[in-house]
């Protein structure tokens, strides 16, 4: 299956959390659209890997993707290395993607700016048809994608350009919600973490909506490039 853009997470959550919202209006627009986790977050403080599998689905379902997978590599210990960079290599290749969007450049999780790295070496290494590869059997050609985003996460990083997403929040908070082991609940006796306050869980709305208010829209959502970001027209800008 060939997809227009594909997503990377380090963790499950790592994409609903960041571009969720995007991912809900490009598939309104037609876009197919695929994630990718690289780990099963089985470190993470609250819930378990086995639920975090069954949450991950859910959000899928929520957000309407035409696939999801997990790489199933080390939460907190995968590197950015040949092994690694393989399985990332094999996932860019059989859903050749025009675009690929993966994690903040750099965040508070180490995770975070290991997956971005990880995902955008690997994607230029993709095209090189010397690196040799095979899927279920199958050797497979040379992909690489035109374009490589990244989301923002937990550090207010300065984007290179917002997606409007207005309309499309609550379809990211529902997918959100998918992780009930996660976010805020008054009546979890799990530990607290970082994301499951309730100031937490309200700063995904105000965040959007701040970055919305810079753009004259109600929400928006940021990202970084790896490259200029062009235009045909001076009119293409909102």
């Amino acid at each position: 299956m060939k997809l227009d853009i594909l997503v990377f997470g380090a963790h499950p959550d790592d994409v609903e959390l960041s571009c969720g919202a995007t991912i809900a209006k490009e598939i309104s627009l037609g876009k197919k659209i695929g994630i990718v986790d690289l780990t099963r977050g089985e470190l993470g403080t609250r819930g378990s890997a086995e639920l975090r599998d069954e949450e991950a689905a859910d959000a899928a379902e929520v957000l309407g993707v035409a696939i999801r997978e997990n790489l199933r590599m080390r939460d907190g210990f995968f590197v950015n290395d040949e092994k690694h960079q393989l399985e990332v290599i094999k996932m860019i290749r059989k859903y050749r993607p025009e675009i690929v969007i993966c994690n903040a450049i750099d965040d508070r999780h180490i995770d975070h700016g290991k997956g971005s790295k990880l995902v955008s070496d690997s994607c230029f290494l993709s095209g090189l048809r010397k690196i040799e590869t095979e899927l279920e059997g199958e050797k497979q050609e040379q992909w690489r994608p035109k374009l490589v985003y990244h989301y923002i996460q937990w550090k207010n990083i300065t984007p290179d350009f917002v997606v409007d997403v207005t309309g499309f929040m609550d379809k990211k908070v529902e997918s959100l919600m998918a992780y009930k082991s996660q976010f805020y609940d008054p009546n979890s006796t799990e530990p607290v973490t970082p994301i499951a306050t309730k100031n937490f869980k309200e700063s995904i709305l105000y965040r959007a909506a701040d970055l919305g208010r810079l753009i004259n829209t109600e929400y928006a959502e940021g990202f970084t490039v790896e490259r200029y970001l062009a235009v045909n027209s001076l009119a293409d800008l909102i």
